[in-house]
């Protein structure tokens, strides 16, 4: 028995390095120092959890958030491309504060002269300019865009003091709002819409010059109250025109005049549809409802052209309800096809919905609806069923942008009706992104504003898992090696990802594939997707409807799945730190029953006489100690085991068989600061593939680099870490052994990368 625990102990001891004692002089004492474990808990970084942000991730028991109701009136003035409107807002106080004030959001005032926006940008000479850039640069008129406030009263029509401050208006209540009490105001303004094609923003209105016509999406289009919770008080910060929106749940009354020949898709239920629609439209909006196999043409590509070539000047009063939504959307234009079909959530039908010019046919005929249909589906697969009627996709040329049950986007077919697989797929990437965000964040409310990264790279991610529903062979452009560029970029130009938006430099990969893709690696890579699956849906079903911060998603994901995750927020979330896993070094070894003379050394440190005992010892020599592999022994060809064969049965002698030979000691080095899971895939001399992933805790007590022996019955002829490019590792010709020439798939792929 003792000579067995022996074997064992030498055969687990072999490679372990022990520290030589230095008896001649004291060794030097370091400084103390903090924890700096990469894998140290997130307790100073996230908020105190508290009885409205758990904990656990859940939203507590004395969690509020307010309400904002409007009932609208809103014109639009086609011939002067103008937007008139009043609104009646009440606002009900869900909160335990009392509130002396309110602060309304004034988007449109981003555009008007005098806003500060323009002047935050860098502008510099360039030595060679053309005429319409130089006019568009020096010469161009402002536009004089921002709201025109004609008043701001009180439910009984009496004026109330207000303070404007570019995109925020604070409304001066005559006497707080108590805690569940109420206040009703009234707005009434004007203002001029932007052409975006020239004056550039996130909605506006498209000139079409061959038949004089515009398509209007309107958004931002009136005032609107600020969101006040109980983690930072008002979200007021200026609207500098990137970072999106915070807004409030609520239930919106909107009546919009537009002319009679516009067709109107907009937030909310249609409340008189007989009424501006024809008795054949009307009546293919009801197959619609009852067809879930292909899109119903409710309003025909020759309808929209006949009402192109006619300026109707009459009015039509289009008139919608929404409950529960935190923001409204317009789309109107007398160019618009309307295709629609029923789509089944879990037994509920909900409306996919299309409007779009004949300029979008037949791209947008044969796709959108489609990927509307095929968006709600995988979502509420993903997170918790659509529990909207609807969701619009509208054409809009260079747009890109959501809001509640209502998105447009861009994608336009070549005048001779083709198009290109790169066109056709940036439509289906822009629809199924802007459709998601209705889950993300119209429905789980994120504080866009000030972590934009919670509904854009949240979004992201769950968009790649649509798109190769939709096509399994669809290019996401978010997986882990696409954001390897931006990783590998100069350190003076990145952010964290918990950054505020107006702050980045690329603001792009912080707050879309950044994040996108660390909850891919999340779930293909760290969690696998069932655990990841269910917390994922966990935190989304917690927050529908609520205002969650980014500690409720990290707290959500760790409690639903029984992981530790603090090492990945921390690392991907939290600092610019990237991932470099590579091959140090590989040392061969192979059994043998002579002492080597680095036993002989290791048997000085364990005081061993050697030359008594190596009998009862077994032998690990180095492809150099041991000059020509053919002299290995196999381990049944060792005195030191026979007795201990002798023991065994029969059973456990087979499988002596294939018992290892082979003994690789690699050394995996990691220059970058990221901690991931370790993944090798080793290939035998057989061609035969073995694939085996460490937990990222193998780096806990080895930063730098560790070792792993690879004991084995064939020889190894090549290693490689991270073999299908999961864990965004920027540097790939450090990642195989033997190390790979110019023409391997890792030089390939960095090369690409450098184009």
């Amino acid at each position: 028995m003792k000579k067995t625990y022996f074997f064992l102990l030498l055969f687990l001891t072999s490679f372990i390095a022990f520290p030589q004692e230095n008896t001649s002089e004291k060794p030097e004492r370091k400084p103390g120092h903090i924890d700096v474990s990469k894998f140290r808990q997130l307790k100073e970084e996230l908020p105190t959890p508290n009885r409205e942000h758990t904990a656990s991730g859940a939203p507590g028991p004395e969690y509020t958030h307010q309400k904002v109701d409007y009932v609208m009136n809103i014109k639009l003035d086609d011939d002067n491309q103008r937007v008139y409107g009043d609104e009646v807002i009440t606002y009900h106080n869900n909160s335990k504060d009392q509130l002396e004030y309110l602060w309304v959001q004034l988007d449109q005032n981003k555009r008007s002269p005098n806003s500060l926006s323009p002047q935050i940008n860098q502008t510099t000479i360039s030595s060679m300019n053309n005429p319409q850039r130089f006019v568009g640069e020096y010469m161009k008129k402002p536009f004089e865009g921002g709201f025109n406030l004609e008043y701001v009263n009180d439910a009984n029509d009496k004026p109330l003091s207000y303070t404007v401050n570019q995109t925020m208006m604070r409304v001066n209540l005559p006497e707080p709002i108590a805690p569940g009490g109420k206040f009703i105001f009234k707005i009434k303004w004007w203002y001029n819409i932007n052409n975006y094609f020239v004056d550039g923003g996130r909605s506006g209105y498209e000139h079409f010059e061959k038949d004089g016509n515009n398509l209007y999406v309107l958004a931002q289009f009136y005032p609107r109250l600020a969101v006040y919770n109980n983690v930072e008080g008002w979200q007021n910060m200026q609207f500098w025109g990137r970072s999106e929106f915070a807004l409030e749940f609520g239930d919106f009354t909107v009546n919009l005049t537009v002319p009679a020949d516009h067709i109107v898709g907009a937030t909310g239920v249609l409340q008189n549809v007989k009424e501006v629609l024809t008795k054949d439209q009307y009546s293919r909006l009801e197959k619609a409802k009852k067809t879930f196999d292909n899109p119903v043409i409710i309003v025909s590509q020759k309808e929209a052209e006949a009402a192109e070539k006619q300026r109707s000047n009459k009015t039509k009063t289009w008139k919608f309800y929404a409950e529960n939504v935190r923001d409204f959307g317009i789309a109107s234009s007398r160019k618009f096809i309307w295709d629609g079909m029923a789509v089944d959530i879990n037994g509920r039908t909900v409306m996919a919905y299309s409007y779009y010019p004949k300029e979008g046919n037949p791209l947008w005929e044969e796709h959108s609806t489609r990927v509307v249909a095929n968006t709600l589906k995988v979502y509420s697969k993903y997170t918790f069923d659509y529990p909207y009627h609807k969701a619009i996709s509208v054409n809009a040329e260079r747009q890109g942008m959501e809001y509640p049950q209502i998105c447009w986007n861009f994608g336009r077919s070549n005048e001779d009706g083709t198009y290109s697989e790169r066109t056709k797929n940036g439509m289906i990437g822009v629809i199924t992104h802007e459709v998601g965000h209705n889950f993300f964040p119209m429905i789980v409310n994120s504080d866009e504003r000030q972590w934009t990264w919670m509904d854009e790279g949240i979004n992201s991610f769950v968009e790649m898992l649509a798109e190769y529903e939709y096509d399994p062979n669809f290019d996401t452009r978010s997986l882990p090696k696409d954001i390897v560029r931006y990783m590998s970029m100069d350190q003076e130009y990145l952010s964290p990802i918990m950054s505020q938006g107006d702050h980045v430099f690329n603001f792009g990969p912080n707050a879309y594939t950044k994040p996108a893709a660390g909850l891919w690696m999340l779930r293909h890579t760290v969690m696998g997707p069932e655990l990841f699956d269910h917390a994922f849906r966990t935190y989304s079903k917690r927050w529908m409807f609520k205002h969650p911060t980014p500690a409720d998603f990290f707290r959500s994901i760790e409690d639903a799945s029984a992981m530790d995750l603090d090492w990945f927020w921390r690392g991907w979330f939290y600092t610019t730190d990237y991932n470099d896993i590579g091959i140090k070094d590989v040392k061969e070894f192979y059994l043998t029953d002579t002492p080597t003379e680095s036993a002989k050394e290791q048997a000085k440190r364990f005081n061993l006489d050697l030359e008594k005992r190596k009998d009862e010892m077994v032998f690990f020599a180095s492809k150099e100690e041991i000059g020509n592999p053919s002299k290995a022994k196999k381990i049944t060809d060792l005195p030191a085991v026979k007795e201990y064969v002798d023991g065994l049965s029969e059973p456990e002698k087979e499988r002596l068989n294939d018992a290892p030979s082979y003994f690789y000691e690699v050394t995996f080095d990691k220059p970058g600061g990221l901690v991931l899971p370790l993944i090798v895939e080793v290939t035998y001399e057989d061609g035969t593939k073995e694939r085996t992933k460490y937990p990222a805790e193998i780096w806990s007590k080895h930063d730098k680099e560790l070792k792993r022996v690879f004991a084995t019955s064939k020889q190894i002829s090549n290693i490689v870490v991270d073999p299908d490019l999961e864990t965004a590792d920027i540097d790939m010709t450090n990642n195989s052994w033997p190390k790979k020439t110019e023409d391997n798939q890792f030089e390939k792929f960095k090369k690409n990368l450098k184009n």
